[in-house]
């Protein structure tokens, strides 16, 4: 999808507790979330004169993820991501892993066998965005 085509907004969320991140370049991170997680834009709003969205639906892993550009004419500035990581719960670490960062995620902490079993690493998008991943531990 372009950053200009436009799709319907009103496409029903997934999942129970949405996250809406609010980002310098929401069209261009759900194109890199596209490439580096697999994510499926399934609704956005077109650009403004200044190339801000005010909305942008994807799904990644199964659950919707909503982006917006920050506008702060409207009281919506925005701020560094603080404070919050987005965890992706995975079957193959590795694949999931390698994708993201040949798509130019940031390894924050790689992912190895952590004392609770599973497998854990992080990483950091170019908007500053954590995203963790957990591979739970395979029954013995």
């Amino acid at each position: 999808m372009s950053e200009t085509e436009a799709t319907s907004p009103a496409v029903p969320p997934k999942g129970g507790v949405v996250a809406y991140l609010t980002l310098d370049g929401a069209l261009r991170a759900a194109e890199f979330y596209r490439n580096a997680f697999g994510a499926e834009i399934v609704a956005s709003v077109p650009a403004d004169e200044k190339g801000r969205t005010m909305h942008v639906h994807l799904v990644v892993n199964g659950t919707s993820v909503m982006l917006s550009d920050a506008f702060p004419e409207y009281g919506h500035p925005l701020q560094a991501p603080q404070s919050f990581s987005l965890l992706l719960p995975v079957e193959d670490i590795a694949a999931w892993w390698n994708r993201a960062v040949a798509a130019g995620a940031e390894v924050v902490t790689p992912y190895q066998e952590m004392f609770w079993g599973d497998v854990y690493g992080q990483l950091r998008d170019p908007f500053g965005v954590i995203w963790a991943m957990n591979q739970a531990k395979r029954p013995a």
